[in-house]
Parts: structure tokens; sequence; C-alpha cells
């Protein structure tokens, strides 16, 4: 888990409590609602270790390669998360996000992660298990416009997912 000395910390730092885990929680929703690469990158260790679904890489610039191809296929993301569990630098979430493919089939993806941070509160390790499930348009859930989800929008407890 190394850091890099002339980053800047990135708060919540751990050891989390229940509002620092939510908040970094959110704060990393928000960054994945903008669907810019290098700004999700940029919130983990240069060295950080990835599990996506069956995809395993390391570093920042695999980290946003992954990313620009995941947005080049899933149009219109919007996502959100919610804590599962936390202690001391780790926090475990589960997570729902919405996408349609380029013909127009809706999905919404509900999956779980578990994030382990280095003491500068940048993610140095990243699993995540994810299953998809076809959905209509009219069932979609998340309708705000593209970019972070409103403070008023209901989470997926308040969802019923």
């Amino acid at each position: 888990m190394a850091e890099v000395e002339s980053e800047p910390p990135r708060p919540p730092l751990p050891p989390f409590t229940a509002e620092s885990a939510a908040a970094k929680a959110r704060a990393a929703e928000d960054a994945w609602n903008h669907r810019d690469p290098d700004r999700v990158a940029a919130a983990y260790t240069p060295d950080s270790r990835w599990r996506n679904r069956a995809e395993f890489f390391s570093g920042r610039e695999a980290i946003a390669t992954f990313l620009k191809r995941k947005w080049q296929r899933e149009l219109d993301y919007r996502l959100i998360k919610e804590v599962w569990a936390f202690h001391g630098a780790r926090i475990a979430v589960r997570f729902a996000y919405e996408w349609h493919d380029d013909g127009g089939h809706w999905f919404r993806s509900h999956g779980n992660e578990q994030w382990e941070f280095a003491a500068d509160g940048r993610m140095a390790r990243r699993e995540a298990s994810i299953n998809d499930v076809a959905i209509t348009e009219a069932q979609r859930l998340f309708r705000w416009p593209l970019g972070p989800r409103p403070t008023d929008h209901p989470g997926l407890t308040e969802l019923g997912l």
C-alpha cells in the first residue's frame, strides 16, 4: 500500500467510523457518477490492486483504462452505494447501478465491494462482485440527471433494493 508523498491526503482517513465510512462511500459514488476515469483513478494508490468481476489488474493507468472501456459500453450510468460494514482501514459496500447498452437495452447491476485504504485515504485494494439483471426502461429507479445523485434521492434501502 504505497503512498505518494507529493499528493495530499484524501479524507476521510482510516480508521473509519460509521459517519466517515458513509462519507467515503458517498464520495466514491459521486466520483463514479461523474464518469471521469482520471478523476476516479486519482482516488486510488498508484499501485492499487483491483478485482472487478473476473478481471484482475493494478495501478492507476490500468484503472483509468478499465473505466474508459466500461463507460463506453455502459451508457447513461447512474450508481448508488451503501455501506454494509467497516472496520479499521476497510469498508464493505453494496451497490446498484443502472445503464443501457448501445442497443437501448437497460440493466440494473447489483454488487458488493471490499475496500482497503492506505493511511492517506486512497484506496489500495478494491474487490468487486457484480451481477447484471435486464430491466425495462419503465423499471428504472435511478432517474436523476447525469452526474452525482441528488441529496434528496432515495438510497438503496429506501428503494427496496
